[in-house]
């Protein structure tokens, strides 16, 4: 242990970031007693509070003998203290270990506010590493986790605020960003949480005119202290981008939840475009997610995310080689290459029929799915709302909204100026990286004109019909994609046709920039809102005054278990490698160790 011996010099006692003397003034006794616990911490010795109340605040050393002392008073006629007297040397040999009496929870709670206004993700394990670091404390793990929540609480609120908070929030989104739609929804005669509905008007704007008629559904299960689950419903910009769209909060993930979440959607859509477009969703086809669709949206194409699909199908049959045929099949452009795919699988498993009763291949394979996916099959929006679920469960909900807010607000910003940069081409770079290998695969084809529109694509291999006043393909590629195919690029070629021109628009930069052309606004600091008691929710389309309270569900005690979503588990698995001689997995015919 150093020497704690330290003499007051020109009467005061500096330590650390501190300087303590006669006459120094604090603003109030608090602060008093918390520059001297933090003295005390840098110091390694034990304060002993002889006095404390509203006029005067006396401490020493609690060692006996130890001679360090400090007199503070209140300054008369005003609020402040200052030091009367000072013994500020020690004698003692001050904490012979990591262990201090003034590290309190609320002296961890102060000493790492200022890194958890940035980061509400981190640890009570980092916590006591770090101060044990900073401080030469050693705190326990409670105390970390303590400080943690007094912290927290002290920079965002608690989550009870955040409850309390809604209606305010939600008439601030619609006062900020006119055309937007936030509602919040609470039950039963206590005016529990139950539903809260957001949707920018940026986002529903850039949606119905430029993007793509295709949705993705997914949610993430919140792991706060009141629990809940989090709902969107994502596009796709033209560059192959997340575009969210709307988001809901839920006390829990039933079908009515999902039912009244695709209710909102269909009207905020229905509000904002004379013809509603024919979608294309994607989900994991969950009871509830199917009759929500169904009843909201009757006339959209529902299919399975592929993830999903294939995932359970792994399952089912635990073979790899089937798993592989599997995807062939579900990539096959036409019913033909499917139906072909399917009697190899057939002859591993019979029981690959009664699989199909279950997932029909209309609602995932390429070829008997009726919806355009424009390349997408799996969920891209499930990672997104992971990882905003685990960023945003140690927040209360307003300040987990407008994490999400803020998120989008720098997408939109972000890749307006990216749209920027392309304004000398026509289209987005994914799709010109697409009709450049199609013209570059073109040039191996043989090319008959049948009339002015179709045409007759010949090569080694098969004989291709394209319709480029239809924008078809034989092939079924330039329908699925949006994008022409090879056969169509031969096509356009000959006929002096600029294949750029054949894309759907949905692709172009002109879209792009669209899609992004308006912005989200901010919001007003929570200081500037008016009460939100006195906040007005929409029930049935009747306003009433309402305090939100905290749902009743309560997370359980004991650490959550984390689900861990990889890229990989995003991806088309890779193709695993059949010998030829002994037919095992895993090896080629090359590395073959069975004896010929």
């Amino acid at each position: 242990m150093a020497d704690h011996s330290l003499a007051v010099q020109d009467g005061a006692l500096p330590v650390g970031n501190y300087t303590l003397a006669v006459g120094q003034e604090f603003p109030d006794v608090e602060t008093c007693r918390r520059t001297l616990k933090d003295i005390a911490i840098a110091m390694h010795f034990d304060l002993r509070i002889v006095k404390s109340d509203r006029s005067r605040f006396i401490a020493k050393c609690s060692k006996e003998g130890c001679p360090w002392r400090v007199h503070v008073a209140k300054c008369p006629g005003v609020p402040t203290f200052s030091v009367r007297t000072l013994q500020g040397e020690h004698t003692c040999e001050g904490v012979q270990n990591l262990h201090h009496q003034q590290a309190s929870v609320g002296w961890v709670a102060r000493s790492v506010e200022a890194r958890l206004r940035d980061n509400p993700q981190y640890k009570p394990k980092e916590i006591l590493q770090d101060i044990r670091e900073q401080h030469g404390v050693a705190v326990s793990y409670m105390q970390a986790w303590r400080g943690k929540e007094r912290s927290l609480a002290a920079v965002h609120g608690t989550f009870e605020d955040g409850y309390r908070l809604l209606p305010a929030y939600c008439e601030q989104i619609r006062k900020t960003n006119p055309g937007s739609i936030a509602l919040v929804y609470a039950s039963g005669q206590e005016q529990c949480f139950q539903r809260l509905f957001i949707s920018y008007r940026a986002s529903i704007s850039g949606f119905l005119h430029a993007c793509r008629p295709l949705l993705e559904l997914d949610k993430a299960q919140l792991k706060g202290k009141y629990l809940g689950t989090l709902l969107c419903a994502s596009a796709v910009d033209a560059d192959d981008a997340l575009f969210p769209l709307a988001f809901a909060v839920v006390d829990a993930e039933t079908e009515a939840n999902w039912m009244w979440f695709l209710s909102e959607l269909r009207k905020l859509l229905g509000m904002n475009t004379e013809k509603m477009p024919i979608l294309t969703i994607l989900s994991d086809r969950s009871k509830g997610i199917v009759e929500a669709v169904e009843t909201h949206f009757p006339s959209a194409f529902h299919g399975f995310c592929l993830r999903h699909v294939s995932e359970n199908f792994r399952d089912e049959f635990k073979n790899t080689k089937l798993v592989n045929i599997f995807w062939n099949a579900v990539y096959a452009l036409t019913s033909v290459e499917f139906d072909a795919r399917v009697s190899e699988m057939l002859e591993i498993s019979a029981d690959v029929m009664q699989w199909f009763q279950r997932f029909p291949p209309s609602l995932w394979a390429v070829a008997y799915f009726d919806g355009v996916r424009y390349g997408h099959f799996t969920l891209g929006i499930t990672e997104l709302l992971y990882n905003w679920a685990l960023e945003g469960h140690e927040l209360p909900i307003v300040q987990m909204m407008e994490n999400i807010r803020v998120q989008l607000t720098k997408w939109f910003d972000e890749r307006r100026n990216l749209g920027m940069s392309w304004a000398s081409s026509y289209l987005v770079p994914s799709a010109e990286k697409l009709i450049s290998e199609a013209v570059a695969d073109s040039h191996c084809y043989q090319v008959l004109r049948a009339n002015k529109v179709e045409f007759e694509i010949v090569s080694s291999e098969r004989t291709n019909i394209v319709d480029i006043q239809t924008h078809c393909c034989s092939c079924r590629r330039w329908q699925i994609y949006g994008v022409p195919c090879a056969h169509a690029a031969a096509a356009l070629i000959s006929s002096g046709e600029d294949v750029r021109l054949y894309v759907n628009e949905c692709f172009s930069v002109e879209k792009y920039l669209e899609t992004y052309s308006q912005t989200i606004h901010p919001v007003p600091d929570k200081s500037l809102w008016n009460d939100a008691a006195e906040g007005a929710a929409e029930d049935g389309g009747a306003k009433f005054d309402v305090v939100i309270r905290p749902p009743k569900t309560r997370r359980p005690p004991g650490r959550p278990k984390k689900k861990v979503l990889r890229i990989e588990n995003f991806k088309r698995p890779k193709r695993v490698v059949q010998c030829g001689r002994c037919h095992l997995l895993g090896h080629s015919q090359k590395k073959c160790t069975m004896p010929v």
